[in-house]
């Protein structure tokens, strides 16, 4: 690794306070090129860069790599290590429409599961958490008993290590408490826990949601953001609750509104009807 790339790395982890998942990407994206090119990443010129990164398909996958090289090179022109500002244009990608999975088959799908053990207890209290906090799944395993303030929940490590405070439904609340209480294992500094006592992993997390409900735990979150849309909620609002340090993050819901509105012209306006 370069001086160059470990000097970012640094920068990104230190004083950008990036996530550890982004962090661990931009690392290995970075230094991906680096060993294919067997050049710093500051002498690797655009057409080399498109030759490493041509084959590459998937073009989600293009653009993190890609937007991973154009941060590096912001840092390097805005540290001195490059004179020339560079940047290298995305592709286009099809946004894909967050899913919304309806409160109604949320709790149809919590009747399957056996509440008689403590296990089926977590797993109903954990569904009913993410989808009442609009948590991230990264968020809500990390969260202690300290976090829960009342009726409001305490996320400590959002992305980019800020701190935000989210109301949290009587309905979740009396589930985890359920759940603690007949918890084999009690005074553990996080709530949510596998069979053996341990933190519970993001793989079971996923595990739990795609049994019960089909979807992964982003899904819920989505879920969230779109029930207080319909709701008539203010996409600042949503902003806020989601954690989202961006507006433009948000407005992937916009389509939730526009659909709303339609819906309701369609459903009320006489001129619909003829």
């Amino acid at each position: 690794m370069s001086k160059e790339l470990e000097a970012f790395i640094e920068y990104i982890t230190v004083i950008k306070a990036l996530s550890p998942r982004t962090i661990e990407a931009y690392s290995h994206d970075l230094s991906e090129i680096e060993q294919t090119s067997q050049k710093s990443l500051t002498e690797i010129d655009s057409k080399s860069v498109f030759q490493i990164l041509g084959t590459i398909a998937n073009k989600r996958t293009l653009n993190r790599k890609l937007s991973a090289f154009n941060s590096f090179l912001d840092f390097c022109h805005r540290h001195r290590f490059d004179s020339v500002s560079s940047k290298f244009t995305l592709s286009k990608v099809p946004k894909n429409l967050p899913k919304y999975v309806p409160f109604e088959t949320i709790q149809s799908s919590l009747k399957m599961i056996d509440r008689s053990e403590w296990i089926g207890l977590r797993d109903y209290a954990l569904i009913l958490f993410l989808y009442a906090s609009g948590a991230r799944i990264s968020e809500c395993l990390i969260v202690e008993e300290g976090d829960i303030e009342g009726e409001w929940l305490r996320i400590r490590h959002g992305k980019g290590e800020k701190e935000r405070y989210v109301p949290i439904a009587q309905e979740a609340l009396k589930a985890l408490r359920a759940y603690q209480e007949a918890s084999p294992y009690q005074n553990r500094p996080h709530l949510w826990l596998n069979y053996r006592g341990e933190p519970l992993s993001r793989i079971s997390a996923f595990k739990i949601t795609q049994k019960y409900l089909g979807i992964s735990p982003h899904a819920l979150r989505h879920s969230y953001a779109t029930a207080l849309i319909l709701g008539g909620a203010d996409l600042r609002v949503v902003q806020e609750l989601l954690g989202h340090a961006s507006l433009l993050t948000t407005q992937i819901y916009t389509h939730v509104q526009k659909q709303n509105l339609q819906e309701t012209v369609l459903k009320y306006h006489p001129m619909a009807h003829s």
